[in-house]
């Protein structure tokens, strides 16, 4: 996709010095791999809010779902000097056009969860959120949204990415003429990928669509947007794309001989047992879609739907 894809990340991940100790969270994945196929638009809520290089360290103290932003020696507290810059900020990143968000794992103003919040007696618990993480999610509910520390999880990893990248694909249709047409194509051409992840949300969509009359045009794109987050946010999981798996092998009965039948029921065993990655069969469908080229797979981003070089289905 030629237009440039923007994401929001902790300016630490990026190696800007802007911890409280001047130090940084260089994430070599962040700006390795993903800065190939990414823009950073990057953000510090601890130095952009005014707490300076060096500061005091900052934890959350109270209530895990209203808590304050507190020094952590001192006690000061810099709850509304927070959330005051934090909503100012959101409403600046509106026009960054930002397909997602990668925030700093355990930070009391980034972390996207399980942040310590502290009782009033000094106990921790880990059901926080970042204050100005909170407000992002808040304020853009449907955008991705993951931290450094699961992205190391290979599952968590490509559900985000994969999001970021249909995310984009909708918005470069939307941009265009809405009309029904477009949005039935689009709805056609990634039928699969959603099913991987969510059929009932597949099935809710079609019903959606059918009523563009009813609804009219831009309440449609709306309702189908917001669907579509929601559907690839469900897990996909074997089970699932064996069922799509299955679904594709159906649209070649009459084209493969008996041996390539055999290969592909093999091929996809293989997988659900766990003993094969998912590229392994992916790899096999191309392959029959180019050879016998079958043209509603062809254009089915579920066999494509980011870049082959991430390889983000190589995982067993």
């Amino acid at each position: 996709m030629e237009q440039e894809i923007k994401i929001g990340v902790s300016s630490c991940l990026l190696g800007k010095e802007v911890r409280y100790n001047g130090g940084h969270s260089h994430d070599r994945y962040v700006t390795g791999p993903l800065g190939q196929y990414f823009a950073f638009v990057d953000v510090c809520p601890e130095v952009e809010a005014g707490f300076g290089i060096p500061r005091e360290t900052l934890r959350l103290v109270g209530d895990p779902d209203a808590p304050r932003l507190m020094t952590t020696k001192t006690k000061k507290d810099f709850t509304d000097q927070m959330q005051n810059w934090a909503k100012r900020r959101v409403m600046e990143l509106e026009k960054e056009d930002l397909c997602g968000f990668i925030f700093k794992k355990g930070s009391p103003s980034s972390g996207m969860e399980r942040v310590r919040v502290y009782s009033d007696r000094g106990m921790p618990s880990n059901r926080g959120s970042g204050m100005f993480a909170r407000a992002f999610m808040d304020h853009f509910p449907l955008l991705p949204t993951e931290e450094d520390g699961r992205l190391n999880d290979a599952a968590l990893r490509e559900n985000f990415i994969e999001r970021i990248f249909a995310l984009r694909r909708w918005r470069h249709m939307a941009a265009e003429r809405k009309s029904p047409g477009n949005i039935v194509a689009f709805h056609t051409a990634h039928k699969l990928q959603i099913m991987s992840h969510s059929v009932k949300h597949y099935r809710e969509m079609g019903r959606l669509v059918a009523q563009v009359k009813k609804l009219g045009i831009q309440s449609l794109y709306k309702q189908y947007e917001a669907l579509f987050m929601q559907a690839l946010s469900s897990k996909a999981t074997v089970k699932k794309n064996v069922n799509v798996l299955q679904h594709m092998a159906g649209y070649f009965k009459k084209q493969l001989s008996k041996d390539e039948k055999l290969e592909l029921q093999e091929v996809i065993e293989q997988y659900h047992q766990h003993l094969t990655p998912l590229i392994v069969p992916i790899t096999l469908v191309n392959h029959y879609v180019r050879k016998y080229d079958q043209e509603y797979l062809k254009d089915q981003f579920y066999l494509h739907p980011h870049p082959i070089e991430l390889k983000l289905r190589n995982r067993v």
